[in-house]
């Protein structure tokens, strides 16, 4: 069995947006993706696999084909393959996401 503590792997790096590798297979990845205020991950789109944005500190804009909503702690949101999609954060905190791909491309 796998377990980690998702807390101790967060990181943040002031060049980029750091993406935390947690769990990964052949089929699917499941990430941490630490944001510090005004950093993006930029629109970009996955033909084959869908992706999960799930916020579990702090507040981001996600952008899933033309609609962009704010998420705050607890809340998720779907990109499902062939829909472009990205992530910023416009606020004065850091922000912490688990995102999950599957599969994986």
């Amino acid at each position: 069995m796998e377990i980690k503590d998702l807390k101790s792997l967060a990181r943040y790096s002031p060049e980029k947006m750091a993406k935390i590798p947690v769990f990964h297979s052949e089929r699917m990845f499941y990430d941490l993706y630490a944001l510090l205020p005004g950093q993006t991950q930029r629109v970009h789109v996955h033909e084959g696999s869908d992706k999960v944005y799930y916020v579990l500190e702090g507040e981001v804009v996600v952008q899933v084909g033309e609609e962009e909503a704010l998420l705050a702690p607890g809340m998720a949101a779907l990109a499902r393959a062939g829909v472009p999609h990205g992530v910023r954060n416009e606020s004065a905190n850091p922000a912490l996401l688990l995102v999950v791909m599957a599969p994986k491309p």
